[in-house]
Protein backbone atom coordinates (compact mmCIF):
# COMPACT_ATOMS: atom_id res chain seq x y z
CA UNK A 1 0.00 0.00 0.00
CA UNK A 2 1.31 3.50 -0.65
CA UNK A 3 0.35 6.90 0.76
CA UNK A 4 -0.51 9.98 -0.67
CA UNK A 5 2.96 10.74 -2.35
CA UNK A 6 3.13 7.69 -4.14
CA UNK A 7 5.70 6.04 -1.17
CA UNK A 8 4.99 2.37 0.41
CA UNK A 9 3.17 3.01 4.01
CA UNK A 10 4.55 2.05 6.51
CA UNK A 11 3.46 0.19 9.65
CA UNK A 12 4.07 0.31 13.54
CA UNK A 13 7.87 -0.14 13.82
CA UNK A 14 9.35 -3.44 14.17
CA UNK A 15 11.53 -4.60 17.01
CA UNK A 16 14.90 -3.22 15.93
CA UNK A 17 13.31 0.15 15.16
CA UNK A 18 13.21 0.45 11.53
CA UNK A 19 9.32 0.93 9.67
CA UNK A 20 7.73 -2.61 9.26
CA UNK A 21 6.18 -2.94 5.70
CA UNK A 22 3.33 -4.96 4.48
CA UNK A 23 4.58 -7.65 2.36
CA UNK A 24 5.40 -7.65 -1.34
CA UNK A 25 3.14 -10.51 -3.24
CA UNK A 26 4.24 -11.13 -7.06
CA UNK A 27 2.38 -13.04 -9.64
CA UNK A 28 1.52 -13.36 -13.56
CA UNK A 29 -1.41 -11.26 -13.92
CA UNK A 30 -1.84 -13.17 -17.71
CA UNK A 31 -1.22 -16.62 -15.61
CA UNK A 32 -4.27 -15.95 -13.42
CA UNK A 33 -6.26 -14.53 -16.14
CA UNK A 34 -5.76 -17.39 -18.29
CA UNK A 35 -6.65 -19.58 -15.70
CA UNK A 36 -9.97 -18.25 -14.53
CA UNK A 37 -10.88 -18.57 -18.48
CA UNK A 38 -10.24 -21.71 -18.55
CA UNK A 39 -12.29 -22.82 -15.51
CA UNK A 40 -15.12 -20.84 -17.04
CA UNK A 41 -14.84 -22.69 -20.05
CA UNK A 42 -14.19 -26.04 -18.23
CA UNK A 43 -17.16 -25.23 -16.28
CA UNK A 44 -19.50 -24.86 -19.32
CA UNK A 45 -18.74 -27.98 -21.15
CA UNK A 46 -18.81 -29.94 -18.61
CA UNK A 47 -22.26 -28.47 -16.76
CA UNK A 48 -23.36 -29.05 -20.75
CA UNK A 49 -22.54 -32.63 -20.65
CA UNK A 50 -23.47 -33.65 -17.54
CA UNK A 51 -27.36 -32.14 -18.15
CA UNK A 52 -27.62 -33.51 -21.65
CA UNK A 53 -25.09 -36.14 -21.79
CA UNK A 54 -26.39 -40.03 -22.21
CA UNK A 55 -24.99 -43.33 -20.93
CA UNK A 56 -21.53 -42.82 -19.12
CA UNK A 57 -20.73 -38.98 -20.14
CA UNK A 58 -22.19 -37.42 -16.71
CA UNK A 59 -20.20 -39.64 -14.95
CA UNK A 60 -17.14 -39.09 -16.73
CA UNK A 61 -17.70 -35.48 -16.91
CA UNK A 62 -17.81 -35.08 -13.11
CA UNK A 63 -15.16 -37.66 -12.34
CA UNK A 64 -12.69 -35.21 -14.68
CA UNK A 65 -13.60 -32.46 -12.71
CA UNK A 66 -10.64 -32.84 -10.11
CA UNK A 67 -8.56 -34.24 -12.55
CA UNK A 68 -8.61 -31.17 -14.77
CA UNK A 69 -9.53 -28.31 -12.40
CA UNK A 70 -6.80 -28.51 -9.93
CA UNK A 71 -3.88 -28.87 -12.19
CA UNK A 72 -5.02 -25.46 -13.44
CA UNK A 73 -5.61 -23.83 -10.48
CA UNK A 74 -1.83 -25.14 -9.71
CA UNK A 75 -0.40 -23.80 -12.60
CA UNK A 76 -2.13 -20.99 -13.20
CA UNK A 77 -4.15 -18.88 -10.09
CA UNK A 78 -1.52 -20.82 -7.07
CA UNK A 79 1.72 -19.07 -7.88
CA UNK A 80 2.90 -16.32 -6.00
CA UNK A 81 6.10 -15.03 -4.55
CA UNK A 82 5.83 -13.33 -1.31
CA UNK A 83 8.95 -11.47 -0.07
CA UNK A 84 8.29 -10.06 3.42
CA UNK A 85 11.06 -8.71 6.10
CA UNK A 86 12.07 -11.84 7.20
CA UNK A 87 11.84 -14.22 4.33
CA UNK A 88 10.76 -15.14 1.29
CA UNK A 89 7.80 -17.93 0.43
CA UNK A 90 7.91 -18.74 -3.02
CA UNK A 91 4.83 -20.95 -4.03
CA UNK A 92 4.99 -22.94 -6.63
CA UNK A 93 2.21 -25.98 -8.53
CA UNK A 94 2.79 -28.42 -6.35
CA UNK A 95 4.91 -27.54 -3.70
CA UNK A 96 5.44 -24.37 -1.34
CA UNK A 97 9.24 -23.31 -0.82
CA UNK A 98 10.13 -21.12 2.49
CA UNK A 99 13.12 -19.59 2.44
CA UNK A 100 14.09 -16.89 5.07
CA UNK A 101 16.42 -14.05 4.05
CA UNK A 102 19.72 -15.45 5.29
CA UNK A 103 19.06 -19.07 3.76
CA UNK A 104 18.80 -16.90 0.08
CA UNK A 105 22.39 -17.30 -1.57
CA UNK A 106 20.87 -15.48 -5.04
CA UNK A 107 18.18 -15.28 -7.29
CA UNK A 108 18.34 -15.19 -11.25
CA UNK A 109 16.84 -14.97 -14.27
CA UNK A 110 17.97 -16.72 -16.99
CA UNK A 111 14.96 -18.86 -19.34
CA UNK A 112 13.23 -18.98 -15.70
CA UNK A 113 14.10 -17.00 -12.60
CA UNK A 114 15.73 -19.65 -10.05
CA UNK A 115 15.95 -19.33 -6.92
CA UNK A 116 19.27 -20.41 -4.89
CA UNK A 117 18.82 -21.08 -1.23
CA UNK A 118 19.85 -23.67 1.08
CA UNK A 119 22.02 -25.42 -1.26
CA UNK A 120 19.40 -26.22 -3.88
CA UNK A 121 17.69 -24.50 -7.01
CA UNK A 122 14.08 -23.59 -7.17
CA UNK A 123 12.19 -22.75 -10.02
CA UNK A 124 9.73 -19.61 -9.39
CA UNK A 125 6.86 -20.19 -11.56
CA UNK A 126 4.76 -17.01 -10.40
CA UNK A 127 7.70 -14.82 -12.34
CA UNK A 128 7.58 -16.40 -15.90
CA UNK A 129 10.46 -15.03 -17.96
CA UNK A 130 8.92 -12.91 -21.32
CA UNK A 131 11.96 -12.88 -24.30
CA UNK A 132 9.34 -10.72 -26.10
CA UNK A 133 9.44 -8.24 -22.52
CA UNK A 134 13.43 -8.13 -22.98
CA UNK A 135 13.87 -7.75 -26.49
CA UNK A 136 11.53 -4.72 -26.04
CA UNK A 137 13.36 -3.56 -22.91
CA UNK A 138 16.88 -4.23 -25.08
CA UNK A 139 15.76 -2.29 -28.04
CA UNK A 140 14.46 0.82 -25.60
CA UNK A 141 17.87 0.82 -23.72
CA UNK A 142 20.05 1.54 -27.22
CA UNK A 143 22.03 4.86 -27.28
CA UNK A 144 19.31 5.77 -30.38
CA UNK A 145 16.34 4.87 -28.51
CA UNK A 146 17.44 7.01 -24.98
CA UNK A 147 18.61 9.48 -26.90
CA UNK A 148 15.36 9.55 -29.19
CA UNK A 149 13.16 9.32 -25.60
CA UNK A 150 15.42 12.19 -24.56
CA UNK A 151 14.80 14.83 -27.16
CA UNK A 152 10.74 14.13 -27.60
CA UNK A 153 10.63 14.25 -23.33
CA UNK A 154 9.19 10.61 -23.29
CA UNK A 155 11.62 9.50 -20.35
CA UNK A 156 10.34 7.24 -18.05
CA UNK A 157 6.56 7.02 -19.48
CA UNK A 158 7.67 5.39 -22.66
CA UNK A 159 9.22 2.79 -20.18
CA UNK A 160 6.51 2.27 -18.75
CA UNK A 161 4.60 2.04 -21.94
CA UNK A 162 7.19 -0.69 -23.14
CA UNK A 163 7.38 -2.84 -19.95
CA UNK A 164 5.19 -3.38 -16.61
CA UNK A 165 7.49 -1.33 -13.97
CA UNK A 166 7.66 -2.69 -10.34
CA UNK A 167 8.26 -0.73 -7.16
CA UNK A 168 11.30 -0.34 -6.09
CA UNK A 169 12.93 -1.47 -9.52
CA UNK A 170 16.39 -0.04 -10.35
CA UNK A 171 16.09 -0.15 -13.79
CA UNK A 172 12.01 0.33 -14.65
CA UNK A 173 13.00 -0.51 -19.09
CA UNK A 174 13.99 -4.13 -17.83
CA UNK A 175 11.68 -6.82 -18.52
CA UNK A 176 9.11 -7.18 -15.41
CA UNK A 177 10.60 -10.77 -14.59
CA UNK A 178 13.90 -9.26 -14.30
CA UNK A 179 13.02 -6.23 -12.22
CA UNK A 180 10.95 -8.47 -10.03
CA UNK A 181 14.54 -10.64 -9.52
CA UNK A 182 16.69 -7.87 -9.31
CA UNK A 183 14.08 -6.53 -6.15
CA UNK A 184 14.20 -10.15 -3.99
CA UNK A 185 18.00 -10.13 -4.88
CA UNK A 186 18.43 -6.43 -3.13
CA UNK A 187 15.93 -7.88 -0.70
CA UNK A 188 17.84 -11.07 0.36
CA UNK A 189 21.38 -8.90 0.67
CA UNK A 190 19.60 -6.12 3.07
CA UNK A 191 17.26 -8.79 5.40
CA UNK A 192 20.36 -11.65 5.25
CA UNK A 193 22.02 -10.30 8.26
CA UNK A 194 18.96 -9.14 10.27
CA UNK A 195 18.86 -12.50 13.40
CA UNK A 196 14.97 -12.89 12.99
CA UNK A 197 16.00 -13.58 9.06
CA UNK A 198 17.94 -16.94 9.59
CA UNK A 199 17.03 -20.18 9.72
CA UNK A 200 16.73 -23.58 7.16
CA UNK A 201 14.72 -23.77 4.02
CA UNK A 202 11.68 -25.58 4.27
CA UNK A 203 10.03 -26.92 1.50
CA UNK A 204 6.20 -28.25 1.69
CA UNK A 205 3.86 -30.20 -0.56
CA UNK A 206 0.26 -29.13 -1.01
CA UNK A 207 -1.51 -31.89 -0.66
CA UNK A 208 -5.15 -29.95 -1.33
CA UNK A 209 -4.04 -29.83 -4.47
CA UNK A 210 -2.00 -32.91 -5.38
CA UNK A 211 -4.74 -35.62 -3.12
CA UNK A 212 -7.87 -34.68 -4.79
CA UNK A 213 -6.27 -34.75 -8.38
CA UNK A 214 -4.91 -38.44 -7.55
CA UNK A 215 -8.45 -39.75 -6.41
CA UNK A 216 -10.08 -37.80 -9.28
CA UNK A 217 -7.70 -39.49 -11.56
CA UNK A 218 -8.75 -43.08 -9.63
CA UNK A 219 -12.11 -42.23 -9.75
CA UNK A 220 -12.04 -41.54 -13.59
CA UNK A 221 -10.38 -44.57 -14.52
CA UNK A 222 -12.97 -46.54 -12.39
CA UNK A 223 -15.86 -44.78 -14.17
CA UNK A 224 -14.28 -45.09 -17.63
CA UNK A 225 -13.52 -48.72 -17.13
CA UNK A 226 -16.86 -49.78 -15.37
Amino acid sequence: MTDSDGKPRQGPAAPDGEPEYADRVYRSVPGVISGVLLLVVAAWLIGDAVVSGTGKTPYVSLAAVPVFAFPVIAYTLRPAVTAGRDRLVVRNPWRTVVAPWASVDALRAGYSVELLAGGKKFQVWAVPVSLRQRKRATRAQRPSAAEHASRTGLGLGMAKRTNPVVQGSPDPTRAWSDQVTAVLQEMAERNAARPSAAGPVEVRWCWWVIAPTLLGLVALITVIAV
